[in-house]
């Protein structure tokens, strides 16, 4: 690590990136800078690298820190070094395309922090075929008044019919009141079937466990103590932050890889930039398997046909 008046210059894995203003407050809650986010992300290193790896990327970016606006960025931020690589993705609702952000190496998250960037969102599908996902992703998302113990409920009830299509679910705290699972899946289906398919899962867990889920679609038809299991995270161009992500809130969590029998007593809140490099230093990547557990989603599409026939 070399550093000047202004900067500090990180080698990560051969490349050099620069980071201005390393002394910048990120997180005021807890005082972390901007090279404390920088070094984070170089410590959960190889797990957010899998998490990105060759997805179509969009940034959280805080130009002016944390109580400044939140930019979205989809297009790649200008002055990217030659080594960054981009996937271009469509927009058939504005009929436009972008050049994502499409991390390959470590340096690609850590010039990202440079460009002020705290929290990533990868699309479910690679650049090797951007219009057929390979992961499939369960959001269960608390209503207002939902409490965590629900969740967790909701979440047991979750992994039970996992287990019963013979699926492996890799759960992460979503960084926020949440939890997220990831179940790999092959790259056969397009948006519109793995969105049906995430339904038909949602409806199931609903009629399981009816009075701690909610599958409505209109908010206002959603019971504000249930846990909506949110199909739509799987539409085209939707986006949740990846597992390892910082999220943009003043005491730095983030959405960390948990296991199935940590549910019943984790604290999601406990997981901030200061306590998972520790835990990923014991623990390695909770998630370094997914891509040796693939799913069919075909079982789920049949339980789709089965809900969407009118009553008798």
């Amino acid at each position: 690590m070399s550093k000047d008046a202004d900067a500090v210059e990180l080698d990560v894995d051969g490349r050099t990136v620069r980071i201005s203003h390393p002394e910048r407050v990120y997180f005021p809650e807890i005082g972390a800078t901007k090279l404390d986010l920088a070094n984070y992300y170089l410590s959960v290193g190889e797990g957010i690298v899998r998490a990105l790896r060759e997805r179509p990327c969009m940034l959280h970016r805080f130009p002016d820190g944390l109580e400044g606006r939140k930019v979205h960025q989809k297009r790649l931020p200008r002055g990217a070094p030659d080594w960054v690589e981009t996937v271009r993705v469509h927009f058939p609702r504005y009929d436009r395309d972008a050049d994502e952000l499409c991390v390959t190496h470590l340096a690609d998250v850590v010039w990202a922090v440079q460009m002020s960037t705290v929290e990533f969102h990868p699309w479910n599908s690679r650049r090797s075929d951007v219009e057929r996902p390979d992961e499939w992703r369960i959001d269960l998302d608390p209503m207002p008044d939902c409490d965590f113990d629900r969740v967790r409920r909701v979440a047991k009830v979750a992994h039970e019919v996992l287990d019963e299509l013979g699926a492996v679910g890799w759960p992460k705290t979503s960084g926020g009141d949440g939890l997220h699972v990831y179940v790999r899946i092959a790259p056969e289906w397009e948006f519109d079937d793995v969105r049906r398919a995430a339904w038909a899962f949602a409806r199931e867990v609903e009629r399981r466990a009816p009075g701690d889920v909610t599958t409505a679609w209109w908010r206002k038809e959603r019971d504000p103590s249930a846990v909506f299991v949110d199909y739509n995270q799987n539409s085209r161009d939707h986006t949740i932050a990846s597992a390892y992500s910082v999220r943009g809130v003043s005491e730095a969590t983030v959405s960390t890889p948990v296991r199935w029998e940590e549910i019943d007593d984790l604290e999601p809140r406990d997981f901030t930039i200061r306590t998972v490099p520790k835990r990923f230093e014991e623990l390695g990547d909770l998630h370094s398997g997914i891509d040796d557990a693939v799913f069919s989603l075909d079982p789920l599409l049949e339980w789709a046909e089965r809900d969407e026939k009118p009553s008798e």
